[in-house]
């Protein structure tokens, strides 16, 4: 197999197809990531009981929140190497990759280190209860430890995306929750020689996963001598320019504190769900195992749109960039639609699965699904349109539509309205929040000015480099 092998070229061919078919691998992958979290879950509900549910949700908040700081890193280096594949430039994709590894690494570490020892304060301030917190504990802390090996494995997910091969990390998306799944039962019951972990082995089975899943796909990069690898004085890009560095920074940190308010939003939520007690927060927690599915084709059709639109974009073919966002638009009312209508009608049947025989916590999570679920499609379509303008450097406006959906709007509802409505205040502030994004979003992306701007050119010495490194063999587009 060449170093072509999984790679689609977004910048030609018909729209739609093209699109569906980068997308569906994507949208695999986060049915697998899904059903792995979902499967866990029901392992740690049906052995564990609720208490051991409530503190894996507390937990997975804190899990997102340290994925939101790496993400935004994350994301604009995908464009980056989105943007230079599309002008055919190897070797300038090769040095955002190198760049994006080291700020990683770095971050990793500090991960590890700061979250081991912040975990009791991090807890408390979430106000977990107190029958829950001790089983939170020890599951976040070896949390903290799989953390690492997970984002390095999103930083080749996403750079594998950007140069447009969705398939490979499908392939290793898949060995990571098979073994996360497996493994679960084993460490939690304690099966074979090996003794009952209860909690702790959860967590230490996602561990092992997650180093499994990153050791196969680095292992078959390099086998197959895909674009995103670094070889001989390509590892030298793992100190970047300063000015290649500034880039990803200036432009990812926006998107990461997109995803930092997000998450800092759910721990918002989250504190005044935990008030609510146990049995609120263990219904939370399942409900919100429908809502990933929900809002699985949108993230997917975003991830998409986003590549697709980088590619065109670097190619300078601004004509399909419309085409290509319309298209994800279309593509996500569909899917997600669909969704929210089987969500809606199976819930209860479903929920059963993570909450056990807790009729008090199952009648409390439809309702939850009832008020809130259907705003998925809202939120979808903000997704699709932040995708698109992302994908040309634009990331302070969605930023502040963002922020002011989820802080002022959501939140501030849900604080205001609690004296009145109680915990439902918290679930209507949900679609309130997403028709606001949804509003804003789309005024944005017909008045904004995010097409005058531009993420990066390709610098001059870059360009030279990679003609004079890039091409030995005096091929159009070197890859390998």
């Amino acid at each position: 197999m060449t170093a072509n092998a999984g790679r689609r070229d977004l910048t030609t061919g018909p729209i739609g197809r093209t699109l569906l078919l980068f997308a569906l691998p994507t949208l695999g992958s986060s049915v697998l990531q899904s059903l792995n979290g979902s499967i866990n879950a029901i392992w740690i509900g049906q052995f564990l009981g609720a208490r051991a549910l409530a503190a894996t949700t507390n937990a997975n908040i804190i899990m997102f929140l340290l994925v939101a700081a790496t993400f935004g890193f994350g994301m604009a280096a995908t464009i980056l190497i989105g943007q230079n594949m599309g002008r055919r430039d190897v070797d300038a994709a090769r040095r955002v990759l190198g760049a994006a590894l080291g700020l990683f690494l770095i971050i990793s570490v500090l991960t590890v280190i700061v979250g081991w020892l912040a975990a009791p304060a991090i807890l408390r301030a979430l106000s977990t209860p107190d029958d829950v917190y001790p089983l939170a504990l020890a599951y976040l802390r070896i949390i903290f430890v799989a953390m690492p090996p997970g984002f390095v494995s999103v930083l080749f997910t996403m750079a594998l995306r950007g140069v447009g091969d969705s398939v490979t990390p499908l392939k290793f998306m898949a060995l990571g929750s098979v073994l996360d799944v497996i493994l679960n039962p084993v460490f939690i019951l304690g099966l074979g020689p090996l003794p009952a972990l209860g909690i702790q082995g959860s967590a230490l089975a996602t561990l092992i996963a997650n180093a499994a899943s990153l050791i196969g796909l680095v292992g078959f990069i390099y086998a197959r001598d895909l674009v995103v690898r670094l070889r001989g004085a390509e590892w030298r890009y793992l100190m970047p320019s300063t000015e290649l560095l500034r880039t990803i920074v200036v432009k990812g940190f926006p998107m990461g504190l997109q995803m930092l308010v997000v998450s800092t939003s759910a721990l918002a939520m989250m504190g005044l769900v935990n008030r609510h007690g146990t049995a609120t927060t263990a219904a939370y927690g399942a409900a919100n195992q429908l809502w990933t599915y929900i809002q699985m084709p949108a993230m997917a059709v975003g991830a998409a749109v986003s590549a697709m639109v980088a590619q065109n974009i670097g190619a300078g073919q601004w004509d399909r960039v419309d085409r290509v966002t319309r298209a994800g638009l279309r593509m996500n009312l569909l899917l997600t639609g669909a969704l929210v209508g089987i969500v809606t009608l199976l819930d209860r049947h479903v929920l059963w699965l993570f909450l056990g025989s807790e009729p008090a916590a199952i009648d409390i999570a439809t309702r939850i699904n009832l008020i809130a679920g259907w705003s998925f499609m809202l939120f979808g379509i903000s997704m699709v349109l932040a995708a698109t303008v992302r994908a040309n450097g634009a990331v302070v406006g969605p930023l502040v539509i963002l922020a002011i959906a989820m802080f002022p709007v959501r939140f501030g509802l849900a604080y205001a309205l609690s004296p009145m409505l109680g915990s439902d205040a918290i679930w209507w502030s949900f679609p309130a929040g997403s028709l606001a994004s949804m509003l804003m979003t789309i005024a944005y992306y017909r008045r904004g000015g995010w097409r005058k701007g531009k993420l990066t050119a390709a610098p001059e010495e870059c360009h030279e480099q990679a003609m004079a490194e890039g091409q030995p063999t005096n091929k159009a587009m070197p890859v390998g």
